[in-house]
């Protein structure tokens, strides 16, 4: 099985590093399914305090990532005998919003890829344009720097790659896997403080199943996540007709299908 190489560069290294210790990143290292290489941004700076930012051109609160120790951390990586994993991406609010596209695609990648954390009020805007190919968010608010994104982005990628989770069938069962949110989940005891779990998980029957757990999921989907049904072109009518089969007339209506 071929694994993936994520590399980061961070100035807080060990943050990403202990994460990367635990569970199905851990697992996925010790088979070799991941390579995470983690860079600390401090070994490119070159005075005594190993500073990596510094005061905003121009006034203003805070501190910015200099070009200079980001260049030379990445320079040096990608000069020696390994080379550097590509693309290199900033994480950053203006980047394209990660979801479970951009993870599908940067799983195949044959060459894997490298991850920016930013940090402080940002990283200087020579870095975004010459030294990155790209920018990635995870979302519209502000977190302190680039370490938790960078994690999101790494586990999400790292779990679609064949052999890291031990029953490939759940990738494609999960939430956003066909546009969709995943079905509800029930596990021992059947009937729990007088709640059950729904007669037809209990059946036996593998195509009532499945076709229960359709059905739940497109409804769910519905209800919750519209954005999610519309980006996909809407129902099919079959679909539509599992959401009538199950009583869902209303909840059809409500979002404009003629039944």
């Amino acid at each position: 099985m071929t694994g993936i190489r994520i590399e980061v560069f961070t100035i807080f290294p060990a943050v990403v590093e202990a994460y990367g210790d635990v569970s199905i990143l851990r697992r996925a290292r010790d088979a070799g399914l991941l390579d995470l290489r983690v860079h600390d941004l401090r070994l490119g700076a070159d005075d005594g305090h190993r500073s990596v930012d510094d005061a905003p051109f121009g006034g203003g609160a805070g501190m910015v990532l200099a070009p200079r120790p980001l260049f030379a951390a990445v320079e040096q990586v990608a000069g020696g005998t390994a080379g550097l994993a590509r693309p290199l991406l900033l994480l950053g609010p203006s980047g394209r919003r990660f979801d479970q596209q951009a993870a599908e695609e940067l799983a195949v990648l044959p060459g894997g890829f490298s991850l920016l954390c930013g940090r402080y009020e940002g990283v200087d805007q020579r870095v975004a344009d010459h030294l990155v190919d790209g920018e990635l968010s995870i979302g519209d608010f502000v977190l302190a720097g680039g370490e938790l994104a960078a994690l999101v982005v790494i586990e999400a990628v790292t779990r679609l790659v064949p052999g890291v989770l031990g029953n490939e069938a759940s990738v494609d069962d999960e939430s956003f896997g066909a546009g969709l949110l995943e079905y509800p989940q029930y596990t021992r005891p059947a009937t729990f403080r007088g709640w059950d779990v729904p007669e037809v998980l209990r059946s036996g029957d593998h195509a009532r199943v499945a076709r229960w757990r359709r059905t739940q999921s497109l409804a769910r989907t519905l209800r919750r996540r519209p954005d999610l049904v519309a980006a996909r072109g809407g129902l099919a009518f079959d679909e539509q007709e599992l959401l009538v089969e199950a009583g869902e007339v209303e909840l059809l209506r409500q979002h404009g299908y003629d039944w």
